[in-house]
């Protein structure tokens, strides 16, 4: 044993204590059944979900509480009689490291130090008591000696206290815990949201959890406090130059540029790497995304996309119940349904709102009557109704569904159709001017005005997104896989395209932003060139910098975060209280 730091985990926040020791000093294994760590044990008395998510699915982020108590940990003192200790036992099916272990008037004592307090001043948390238990058994099988009593710290009301040992009653109950925990590991679904509000407030693991919106769907709650939060604080680097390359230096991410120039950006600081076209990335970049949680993808010159980096093993549950609830037609059908009434609507909200200047009896004869078809198809859509909610089949053939689905594709493309033929009302660029829209054509675009629109639409973070709540973009619902482009990510899209992209590119075009010198133009296709690239990634970045107000959740959040939400919303959709995924609207 050697003198080392004490233990500063602190609670109510157990996601903060990562796997504490490497897999090569534990004791060997004479099964194929993993042992659990006792911070797991942890995890799970404070939370089920929580031990679900950290264990099983592999999640663990570090917010404001786990930095204070890595702080604690430093500054505690180191003294002669402090012992750490990494101990494995097979028979008890756990694994921990004891950052404090002390002799007591000839008495071995566990020691836990934690940075918040008591439980009302007098007694120990229920998770603190499982954890100092789970250690006190792991030291008394390592050593053969009897212990008395364990002790737990709790720094913030300077209060110490004492276990009292009885060793055949904490064998059963750490026993119990640990076979608890194996039936959760062996499970495919998550645990329901079961604990008090206070727990969530203060876990690092809420963004991905999302309880709050949980409670306000079960109708618990009038409104969802926001716990998920409302900007992310890294940024986006989107790469252009033909010809650049990315490596990394220690924590910093160089950008070299042809020219020989170079641009040191802080790794840590960084969310994603979007590269277009002909851009180098090292071996060692790569790595450093995989391990710090950076989204790396490509795009080609022309806009589409080409491939992301998913790092891990962590997201194979989570794609295991993706998978499974998507082989129910109906689940498939109602989820598009719900999609497509909500792009639909959203563009007759903008053309409304876009053609308000015109005055409600003033408006156009052809504007009237386009306006009136698209309130037609959302009402024919919203008269289809394909089941409950509930992922079964009810005597319905997929062949049945198979058909419903593609009416909610054709009712999409019609309203899509019409939604088009109207943007030349509102874009104040008239015939023979560069901007003109004349109709939507793509694959190449053949105008300036269709090559931004593909552009912007590639742009959309969709794939970043998914891939960060741990969903496969290649199992989509309304979109099916006909090229490289992946469905999920097409079908996460159609939530923004009209907010996120036409609305300030629309803008753009009419404050007059544009000229020719953006745009590389041929007899065949127009692009735009690493100035309209640039120009055109700022109109995005700022777009989603902006802030709004989720019209059912009741919490404000930027443009950027609503992304990610709905795709956690999504995944909530099978997991956990479906019913908030596809409901944000314009105003």
């Amino acid at each position: 044993m050697t003198s080392k730091n004490l233990s500063t985990d602190n609670t109510p926040n157990p996601a903060e204590t990562e796997d504490a020791f490497p897999s090569h000093h534990l004791a060997e294994k004479t099964t194929d059944e993993p042992l659990i760590r006792v911070m797991a044990l942890h995890a799970l008395a404070y939370c089920e979900r929580l031990f679900y998510l950290e264990e099983v699915e592999e999640i663990r982020r570090a917010d404001a509480n786990v930095y204070a108590g890595r702080r604690l940990h430093e500054t505690l003192d180191k003294g002669p009689d402090i012992y750490t200790m990494e101990l494995a036992s097979e028979s008890l099916g756990i694994r921990g490291k004891m950052d404090c272990v002390r002799r007591h008037s000839g008495q071995l004592i566990v020691y836990e130090h934690k940075k918040g307090k008591s439980r009302k001043g007098v007694g120990a948390w229920p998770a603190d008591r499982l954890q100092v238990l789970a250690y006190t058994l792991l030291l008394a099988e390592h050593t053969g000696e009897n212990i008395d009593e364990s002790r737990i710290r709790y720094h913030a009301d300077n209060q110490t206290i004492k276990i009292p040992i009885v060793m055949n009653d904490i064998r059963t109950e750490v026993l119990a815990a640990v076979e608890r925990a194996r039936r959760l590991r062996e499970s495919l679904e998550r645990p329901p949201v079961a604990v008090p509000e206070g727990h969530c407030r203060t876990c690092s693991l809420a963004p991905v959890c999302l309880p709050e919106e949980e409670r306000f769907v079960r109708g618990e709650k009038n409104d969802a406090k926001r716990l998920f939060p409302p900007d992310d604080d890294r940024r986006i680097i989107h790469i252009v130059e033909q010809g650049a390359s990315v490596r990394k230096d220690g924590d910093q991410i160089v950008v070299y540029l042809p020219d020989g120039a170079k641009k040191a950006l802080p790794g840590l600081a960084i969310s994603s790497l979007v590269l277009h076209g002909n851009v180098q990335v090292s071996t060692q970049m790569i790595h450093f995304c995989a391990a710090h949680d950076i989204g790396l993808h490509w795009l080609s010159y022309g806009g589409n996309y080409v491939g992301g980096l998913s790092s891990g093993a962590g997201p194979v549950q989570r794609r295991n119940r993706q998978f499974q609830a998507f082989q129910d037609s109906i689940f498939r059908v109602n989820l598009a349904l719900k999609l497509v009434q909500t792009k639909i609507e959203n563009q007759l909200r903008y053309l409304l709102r876009a053609t308000r200047s015109e005055g409600k009896d003033q408006r156009s004869e052809e504007t009237d009557k386009c306006l009136a078809a698209i309130r037609i198809e959302l009402q024919t859509l919203n008269q289809i109704t394909p089941a409950m909610p509930e992922r079964t089949i009810n005597g319905q053939s997929d062949s049945s569904l198979s058909e419903m689905l593609d009416k909610i594709r054709g009712h999409e493309g019609m309203a899509g159709k019409l939604y088009f033929s109207m943007l030349p009302i509102i874009i104040s660029a008239q015939k023979g001017d560069l901007m003109h829209f004349a109709g939507r054509n793509r694959r190449p675009p053949k105008d300036p005005f269709n090559a931004l629109l593909s552009f912007g639409y590639a742009l959309l973070d969709c794939i970043a997104s998914l891939m960060a709540t741990g969903l496969d973009p290649c199992l989509g619902f309304l979109h099916t896989p006909r090229s490289a482009a992946y469905p999920l990510a097409l079908d996460l899209m159609e939530l923004f395209r009209v907010i996120l992209w036409d609305i300030p590119m629309i803008g753009s075009v009419n404050r007059g932003q544009w000229t020719r010198n953006d745009f590389e133009i041929t007899a065949q296709q127009v692009w735009l060139n690493v100035a309209g690239r640039r120009k055109a990634i700022q109109i995005y970045e700022n777009r989603k910098n902006e802030k709004w107000k989720h019209p059912v959740l009741s919490y404000s959040l930027s443009y950027a975060r609503s992304i990610e939400l709905e795709a956690k919303l999504l995944e909530k959709e099978w997991t956990g209280q479906p019913g908030c995924f596809a409901k944000l609207r314009l105003r």
